[in-house]
């Protein structure tokens, strides 16, 4: 979230700012339980910062004027003094950094030493995006009554377990992340981070996967070697795993969220784990990828919004509990839970020849395509996390030309056709060998036929060698599709690298050497109707425009 003070101010029209004459206080040292120290800065306002509500950002990626600055400024010159803590055993704090296993007791031990301090008022809120959220969760069921608001944006309280599921390794984001911090402390290193973004790139096809890591850092790093390791159930991760303490929050939250962010599907699981429960939280999902511009400007929007006012014993501004920005239509719409009501599952079926309907098939042959590992299908735009690389919604041409990419489209659309919530699929798929992997994707169609990505996702099959029914949980979205557009289905068998690719072997994804071509099947017929199901309510065209 590297935004100037400046550009965050013209994006939110957060009006000008309470003060832009701030002390920066440096390298207060916060103890903790096992005597290591932690180190902060706090800033505030030079005159009147001491007992104004208090923003605790806790971060791994250091306390520096470019990494600092754009986060604390602008809630500091707006009503908040702001601790900024590096995490443990990153940039001067006592080490060593083990990624995310000692957040809660650190920042259980932060919280209680703030209550503590002079400077401090009556009020503390928690803020801060990706694993600056995840610090949040740690620790979200145990706050005092001084913790007035969490502000979790871009993140979800099992921060590292979705990228390791057994049925869809997410290989790029947390290898690169890995990469990134490993070389995050060394002179000029984010220069050094963009240049070598090839060299990363390159690492991800690296057989053994257990030494890519050599070839992009040039050793071993033990965060890499763990998520090869260790699958997301594996007790290795619980101490990290933080989702059972959501239904306990007694905090208001209010979470931001992007539609091709690589934690929506947990964090909107994290807001309905406080819905049900009945909490204060509210949502607000963006079209956006994890380190888009829009998704700081939301979050400054519900510090000062949301946090400030909860912080000073206010009510925030009344809205619904849950904002969407509706893609196709690019517009927001507030609505009253997630997912939103009326809206119902609709099938559209595949069909011979390419199409797609709701509709059952009629009998037909399967369709074929051959996966090579050698040549994996690429990812191409949607839920990415990379140096260099393209994410969000990006023309789908190349894609769908290559022989490893199955689509199936409807006919032109006569009305609107709005879908939000959960999307899945449910394709009836064969393999040659046992271990496949089935890729969906939804598309919109435009009138001059460009193929834009709407939302996907993936599942690995150990008997993929039977005939049966892959059934494939894709990015929810909120998306309309225009009179005059079609819909489209992409099915393949990989998207790399954001997933691993499938070897076709079955060897353990750490020490696969081998790779195997499969000729694959897809079936559409009677007993096999394969479909995406989608959550429709279908809109009247709009007249006279």
């Amino acid at each position: 979230m590297n935004l100037s003070s400046h550009l965050v101010q013209r994006m939110l029209r957060l009006g000008p700012p309470l003060t832009r004459d701030l002390s920066i206080t440096h390298d207060l040292r916060v103890p903790m339980r096992d005597g290591a120290v932690l180190l902060a800065d706090r800033w505030a306002p030079k005159s009147g910062g001491d007992g104004l509500p208090t923003a605790l950002i806790r971060v791994p990626y250091g306390r520096a004027g470019a990494t600092a600055g754009p986060m604390a400024r602008p809630l500091a010159e707006r009503g908040f003094q702001v601790l900024i803590q590096s995490t443990r055993g990153t940039f001067g704090s006592d080490g060593p950094f083990d990624p995310l296993r000692r957040e809660r007791e650190d920042g259980l031990d932060t919280v209680e030493w703030v209550l503590k301090q002079p400077w401090f008022g009556e009020s503390v809120i928690l803020w801060g995006a990706s694993y600056l959220g995840f610090v949040q969760w740690a620790i979200a069921d145990s706050l005092p009554p001084q913790v007035k608001a969490m502000i979790p944006v871009v993140t979800e309280s099992a921060l590292t377990l979705d990228f390791l599921r057994t049925d869809a390794f997410s290989l790029e984001t947390p290898f690169g992340w890995a990469v990134q911090v490993a070389g995050q402390e060394r002179p000029f290193a984010m220069p050094r981070a963009i240049l070598g973004a090839k060299k990363v790139q390159r690492a991800l096809r690296t057989l053994p996967l257990n030494q890519a890591d050599l070839a992009a850092i040039g050793h071993r790093d033990d965060y890499i070697q763990n998520i090869l390791d260790h699958d997301s159930e594996a007790p290795f991760w619980k101490a990290l795993d933080h989702r059972d303490r959501v239904a306990d929050v007694e905090v208001p939250v209010s979470s931001v969220a992007g539609w091709y962010d690589i934690f929506l599907p947990g964090q909107l699981r994290d807001f309905r784990v406080l819905q049900e429960a009945g909490r204060t939280a509210r949502l607000t999902v963006g079209p956006w990828a994890h380190t888009a511009l829009g998704v700081g400007g939301a979050a400054f929007a519900e510090a000062v919004g949301f946090g400030l006012a909860l912080a000073r014993g206010e009510q925030p501004a009344e809205r619904a509990p849950v904002r969407l920005f509706v893609m196709g239509e690019e517009k927001w719409r507030d609505f009253s839970s997630w997912p939103p009501p009326g809206y119902e599952p609709r099938r559209f079926h595949l069909q011979p020849r390419g199409t797609l309907s709701p509709t059952v098939p009629e009998a037909a042959p399967p369709d074929r395509y051959r996966y090579d590992p050698a040549d994996p299908t690429p990812a191409v735009g949607g839920v990415r996390m990379a140096f260099g690389v393209k994410n969000g919604r990006v023309d789908n041409k190349d894609l769908e030309a290559r022989r490893d990419v199955l689509t199936y489209t409807t006919a032109l659309l006569d009305e609107d056709v709005e879908v939000i919530g959960d999307v899945s699929a449910e394709i009836f798929f064969r393999s040659s060998l046992p271990y496949a992997d089935v890729f969906v994707r939804l598309c919109d169609v435009d009138a001059e036929g460009r193929s834009t990505n709407v939302c996907d996702g993936l599942t690995s099959l150990t008997d993929a060698d039977r005939t049966a029914r892959a059934s494939v949980q894709l990015w929810p979205t909120a998306y309309r599709f225009k009179a005059g557009h079609r819909i489209r289905v992409q099915i393949s068998s990989g998207a790399f690298p954001r997933y691993n690719r499938n070897p076709g072997t079955g060897e353990p994804r750490a020490t696969a050497t081998g790779l195997r071509g499969a000729e694959q099947q897809v079936f559409h017929d009677p007993d096999h109707p394969s479909a995406i199901v989608l959550p429709v309510r279908q809109v009247p065209a709009a007249r006279g425009m």
